[in-house]
C-alpha cells in the first residue's frame, strides 16, 4: 500500500496566508514562508500554495514567494494561481516549485493540460477542481469559486485525467472551512472512477476526519489549512493517530 500524504494548504493573498469559510470571510493566518518552514519541520509530506486571487485579478503568481519557499523547505511543494500558459509554469518550476496546479485556466482551455503534461511530464501537473453541489448535481466552479459553470465535476475530472493530469486536487466548496469533515461519499465516488491520485480538500476539523477520509474514500492525500495554521492539529500527532488506526503514512 502506498503511504498516504498529509498536505497543508496555504492560500495566499497579498503576500499573506489567509483562510475563510466556503471561500469567503478571509482572515489572516500568517507569513507563508514561515508557515512552510514550520510544516516541513513538523513532517508534512508536501505543501500546496494557492494564490487565490491571481486569476480573479488577472495577474501572475508571485515568483519571489516560490523562490523564498524553495530556499526554506526540503519537501515537495505545488504552486497554483494565475497559471495560464506553458511559460508561466516553466518560470515557477525553474524558481523551485515541484509541481504546478491549474484550475480555471484548464477549464477555459483544456488543451493546456495536454501541453503541460507533454512539456513537463504528468507528474508535474496537478489539476485543481472546485466543486459545489446544486440541486443534487456537482458543478465545477472557477475563479476561486466565484463563477459557476455548467460542467459536471466527474465528467471534467475524467477529461483532465485523459488529457494527462498527474493528480486531482478536489475541493468541496460546501465543506470548505466548515470543519465538519470531508465530503467522503462524493470523494469515494470520484476516486472509484479514476486511476490517478486524488487529493481531498475541504472540511477537515479534527483528526477523526482524516481517519474517515482515508478509510471511507481511500484518497491518496488529505489537504487542510486552518486546523494546521492555528495549531488545532499538529502533524506529528496526526500521523501517530493515523498509524494507530492502521493507515500507512510516511
Amino acid at each position: 500500500m502506498l503511504a498516504k500524504r498529509i498536505i497543508p494548504c496555504l492560500d495566499v493573498k497579498d503576500g499573506r496566508t489567509v483562510k475563510g469559510v466556503n471561500f469567503v470571510d478571509l482572515r489572516d493566518a500568517g507569513d507563508p514562508v514561515e508557515l512552510a518552514y514550520e510544516y516541513s519541520q513538523q513532517g508534512a509530506d508536501e505543501l500546496v500554495f494557492l494564490d487565490i486571487t491571481a486569476t480573479h485579478e488577472g495577474r501572475k503568481t508571485t515568483i519571489d514567494l516560490v523562490k523564498a519557499v524553495a530556499r526554506q523547505v526540503n519537501i515537495p511543494f505545488t504552486i497554483g494561481g494565475g497559471i495560464n500558459e506553458i511559460s508561466d509554469a516553466d518560470i515557477l518550476l525553474n524558481a523551485g516549485a515541484d509541481k504546478i496546479s491549474i484550475n480555471s485556466a484548464a477549464v477555459r482551455n483544456p488543451e493546456l493540460i495536454n501541453q503541460m503534461a507533454a512539456a513537463f511530464g504528468a507528474q508535474f501537473v496537478v489539476v485543481a477542481v472546485d466543486t459545489r453541489s446544486i440541486e443534487g448535481e456537482d458543478f465545477v466552479h472557477l475563479s476561486g469559486g466565484r463563477i459557476k459553470t455548467e460542467i459536471n465535476t466527474l465528467d471534467w475530472i475524467r477529461e483532465a485525467q485523459e488529457r494527462g493530469a498527474g493528480e486531482i486536487l478536489l475541493t468541496s466548496m460546501d465543506h470548505d472551512g466548515t470543519k465538519n469533515g470531508f465530503d467522503n461519499k462524493f470523494l469515494k465516488a470520484i476516486n472509484d472512477r479514476i486511476h490517478i491520485p486524488l487529493i481531498a480538500s475541504g472540511g477537515a476539523g479534527n483528526q477523526q476526519h482524516f481517519i474517515d477520509v482515508f478509510q471511507q474514500a481511500n484518497v491518496d492525500a488529505a489537504l487542510a489549512a486552518s486546523v494546521f495554521h492555528y495549531g488545532e492539529i499538529l502533524i506529528p500527532d496526526l500521523k501517530q493517530t493515523l498509524h494507530q488506526h492502521g493507515i500507512v503514512v510516511r
